[in-house]
């Protein structure tokens, strides 16, 4: 009993409008809209048509009357629907429409069952046989154009065909028994493909439903992912390629008309110091809150960019922008200038900051970028702290190093450099002892340049790696056969962070057969401040060859004593500044004797240099230098002048 009941209510609920998926309902509807038009013509037609053929039995109350207010129903409501075809319903007009249609497809559906069944018994065997098929056709046509809407559906084959088939089973004793059961196989058929279709529809609907879902998601993640690739992860600002994107939008409009637009490049003073002496995680703290401030500064029509490290970009734009650009600017100065606090430490940090700007036609985004980097690096090339607007006069230097970095390329494939040696003697005997090896370019195309000139070229360009090596080879080469003359080599910091220059130099070493105890390497303490760890791994491993490091400038930073302890040099060179103050300071002497104490008591070898006089000499001996440079003992020579210089020595 139970189970019956259950069977019950679920063929119950195949008769209810389904409300818990509006999407596949207004699917549903829309399809419903479409051919419902269509239902109230064939319904029309057919009526008039039975109308046509009944037309000589004698009850025109019955055969004109309800086929005339039928007829002019459907045709009503066609034009009622077609016109709804082209409209858009709210959701609880459509849920009301549908149902309403489930309704009054059961009474149609009766209405017509009730008229044929009253005009039957009145018509001829032909007549009978044309009703027979009018309402097989017609109910049949009704199902199909109600497919849409299930329930619709069903109420016309359960109210529409059940009594037709019951009563066409039975009626003249039995004899249309075998349409009866065609009729009835027909509508079983309808019903399964009905529902079948209902079915199909409804996952075609949730599919599409679906593959909507994971467009959107993936529209979604895309969006994100984007949206990732242009913040910088650090800072949360937009990053360098956000940067070029909203350049390259700036250039597009640029090409309708006439665009204002600056942009500011900031370089963080400071920064790389304060990163390397307490840490990276301070330095990322540092960042985000160097981010923070900067965006509090910003006016609305900025944007602030992360370009990478403690670099920092900004563009306006604006009928103002490039004057905007400047006051920027000077509130980022006025905001470093005071100290920066991110408990317990307390730092100073600057900045040095490049303007340029553009009202062309047409902007070049690189060539924007280009403009504000070159200006922001001759601010930092003037001390930092600043700020400077692009001019053209800047892309001279620009252009005459990167001739300069051309010319040495090829320069160095064709042989044209050189190395001239600088003696060391020694301060109690005088005897030249060692020679400082130094490059040169004598066979320059052109007009000469001097090594204060192409070395820092060489250092930014990388090319100073190529140009040391060179040195080294052709010094170890040359002086090879000089009995136990010492070759010191001044090596660039640049040079010295190479991962292989300990490699290449003990290369070197091994290929001309030079011995390492008579190898001095010179760094200079910028060097050491950069990179401590690197360094003195560095040092350790040409200790280790045996070859001797030694401080080169000691005296000329503010760290340089606390270095001696730190690394395991094998001597200093005081640097040449403090020998232009002997004489003149009498402090100098004082410093001078104080710094070859502090070496000699940490077993370390003192070398002065820039000694231009007898008198500095002097007093560099009285203060118990080991060695002496300068051009009092000679300038940088050509190889065979400092042999004669060696020959004069010995004799």
């Amino acid at each position: 009993m139970n189970a019956l009941v259950a069977h019950l209510r679920n063929a119950a609920r195949t008769y209810r409008l389904k409300t818990d998926d509006m999407e596949l309902l207004r699917a549903q509807f829309g399809e419903f809209v479409r051919l419902i038009p269509l239902l109230y013509g064939v319904l029309a037609v057919n009526i008039l048509a039975v109308m046509f053929v009944s037309r000589h039995i004698p009850a025109p109350l019955l055969t004109d009357l309800p086929p005339l207010a039928y007829s002019s129903v459907c045709i009503a409501r066609a034009v009622w629907w077609w016109r709804r075809k082209y409209t858009d319903m709210p959701d609880a007009d459509i849920i009301r429409h549908m149902r309403n249609t489930s309704t009054m497809a059961g009474t149609m559906a009766a209405a017509i069952v009730g008229w044929i069944v009253l005009l039957y018994p009145m018509g001829s065997t032909t007549d009978q046989g044309h009703f027979v098929f009018f309402i097989a056709m017609t109910l049949i046509a009704c199902v199909f154009c109600l497919m849409p809407v299930r329930s619709a559906a069903l109420s016309v084959a359960s109210i529409g065909m059940v009594p037709t088939i019951a009563y066409f089973g039975l009626a003249n004793d039995g004899r249309l028994w075998l349409q009866a059961t065609i009729l009835a196989l027909v509508g079983f058929a309808m019903i399964v493909v009905l529902n079948r279709y209902n079915r199909s529809f409804a996952q075609l609907i949730h599919s599409q439903r679906d593959l909507r879902i994971r467009h959107l998601e993936t529209e979604r993640l895309s969006e994100e992912n984007r949206q990732i690739a242009l913040t910088d992860a650090l800072s949360g600002l937009p990053n360098r390629r956000a940067l070029i994107a909203r350049l390259e939008d700036v250039r597009a409009r640029s090409l309708q008309g006439p665009v204002n637009v600056a942009m500011l490049f900031v370089d963080l003073d400071g920064f790389k110091q304060i990163n390397d002496t307490f840490g990276h995680e301070l330095g990322d703290l540092i960042i985000r809150q160097v981010s923070r401030e900067f965006a509090r500064m910003m006016p609305a029509d900025a944007v602030l960019f992360r370009m990478g490290g403690d670099e920092f970009a900004i563009l306006l734009e604006g009928p103002s922008a490039i004057a905007d650009a400047a006051g920027v600017a000077s509130t980022i100065l006025d905001g470093l200038a005071l100290p920066f606090r991110l408990s317990p430490h307390e730092f100073q940090l600057g900045a040095s900051i490049g303007i340029a700007g553009s009202h062309e036609t047409e902007l070049d985004p690189y060539e924007l970028l280009r403009r504000a980097d070159t200006a922001m690096y001759r601010a930092k090339a003037e001390g930092g702290a600043s700020a400077h607007a692009y001019t053209p006069e800047m892309d001279k230097g620009r252009t005459r190093r990167q001739q300069i970095e051309n010319d040495m390329r090829a320069g160095l494939d064709r042989g044209e450099f050189d190395v001239h040696y600088q003696p060391l003697v020694d301060a109690a005997s005088g005897n030249i002892v060692a020679v400082e090896a130094l490059a040169r370019w004598p066979g320059r195309t052109g007009e000469p340049l001097g090594p204060e000139e192409f070395i820092p070229v060489a250092e930014s360009s990388g090319l100073i790696h190529a140009l040391g090596l060179f040195v080294f080879r052709r010094a170890c080469r040359q002086l090879k056969a000089h009995g136990s003359l010492r070759l010191n080599v001044n090596v660039s910091p640049a040079q010295f962070r190479h991962p292989h220059f300990e490699t290449n130099v003990a290369q070197i070493l091994k290929e001309t057969g030079f011995p390492p105890k008579r190898l001095q390497i010179e760094i200079t303490e910028g060097y050491l401040i950069d990179n401590p760890d690197r360094a003195n791994r560095a040092i350790a491993s040409f200790t280790a060859m045996g070859v001797r490091v030694a401080l080169d400038d000691f005296g000329s930073g503010f760290a340089s004593i606390g270095y001696l302890r730190q690394f395991p040099f094998s001597g200093i060179k005081i640097d040449k500044s403090l020998a232009a103050r002997l004489g003149d300071d009498p402090k100098a002497s004082l410093l001078i004797t104080g710094m070859v104490h502090l070496a000699k008591g940490l077993d370390m070898f003192v070398t002065a240099e820039g000694i231009e006089t007898e008198r500095q000499a002097t007093m560099y001996r009285l203060a118990g230098c080991h060695e002496l440079q300068g051009f009092h003992f000679g300038v940088p020579s050509p190889l065979h002048e400092i042999e004669g210089l060696l020959a004069k020595s010995a004799a």
